[in-house]
């Protein structure tokens, strides 16, 4: 049975454990020959409905470390992009490369390619999850805290959206404790929390609240691709939801601050907390790459 990644609840707990322990290995031995060449001769198309930085080259330099051939396929330069159906694409990538990460917006498509595809599928970002980004971070938050899960925990500010979504998963796989601050309107779906976090989720009114004692504080832009139109509305409603050393704090004496970048200095975090002593952002974005390589091993070995 082909294995896919469209949400950490495709891995469960005890794959995700073990992606962070071989994810923990390959960065220490990053250039070490076997893992340079674990997946040689194999093929992985990267495809892009949405723009992307990390995403693309953490993947592309990932796949080139574990000897296989990174295809990067733009949609609007494809056949994608000009109604080709997903299913016809997941059939078509399927009789040429060994894996496909698609990076896209809704996430019935990768529903639908997955369901079609003979190869594992892997998402890169869509608009329910993003759980490539979230292996990274639970990689950095390791790297930080030798205590187990169920004794730490994570508070998120700002939207209720895939990331909030990823976080609210992993709480439920792991056992730790996670807090929500989101402003009205922007909340994470009640029941659906509810359902997937098995009482390790808790969705409160404000970011004071969501971040005493917590270990480790994040957030994410107000403002995502493909929202430019709300920007003033999300500006208003966010406000009082920045990350700044006020809010930092509240939190615990050890705690650190993450962010899946880009970020806007100045609105969901303070260019004191992103670029202080507490911040691990550039260890989060390189931790992107060793997760991704640990969950290709995974999929495909």
């Amino acid at each position: 049975m082909v294995k896919h990644c469209l949400s950490l609840a495709d891995l469960g707990a005890g794959a995700i454990e073990a992606i962070l322990e071989e994810a923990a290995r390959l960065k220490q031995e990053r250039l070490e020959p076997g893992y340079r060449r674990a997946l040689k001769g194999r093929s992985v198309a990267v495809v892009f409905e949405k723009p992307s930085t990390r995403t693309r080259l953490s993947f592309e330099v990932g796949i080139h470390e574990l000897g296989a051939q990174p295809v990067i396929v733009m949609a609007e330069h494809s056949q994608i992009g000009r109604g080709e159906t997903l299913e016809d694409t997941a059939r078509m990538l399927s009789r040429f490369v060994h894996a496909v990460v698609c990076r896209t917006s809704a996430h019935q498509r990768l529903e639908t390619l997955a369901a079609h595809a003979a190869i594992p599928v892997i998402n890169g970002l869509s608009d329910a999850f993003h759980p490539c980004q979230v292996l990274a971070d639970l990689l950095t938050v390791r790297e930080s805290f030798s205590e187990p899960w169920s004794a730490l925990k994570v508070a998120w500010i700002g939207d209720g959206n895939n990331m909030a979504r990823s976080w609210a998963v992993a709480a439920g796989l792991l056992g730790f404790k996670l807090d929500v601050a989101s402003p009205q309107g922007f909340a994470l779906d009640e029941a659906w929390t509810t359902k997937v976090s098995r009482g390790h989720v808790s969705l409160v009114k404000t970011p004071e609240a969501a971040v005493t004692g917590a270990h480790v504080v994040t957030t994410d832009v107000w403002t995502s691709m493909g929202q430019e139109a709300e920007t003033a509305a999300r500006l208003a409603a966010f406000a009082g939801f920045e990350v700044n050393d006020a809010l930092m704090a509240q939190a615990d004496e050890a705690s650190i601050f993450l962010h899946c970048l880009p970020a806007h200095r100045g609105e969901e975090v303070s260019a004191a907390v992103i670029d202080g002593s507490r911040s691990r952002v550039w260890d989060e974005a390189e931790n992107r790459l060793h997760a991704q390589k640990a969950l290709l091993l995974y999929l495909m070995r």
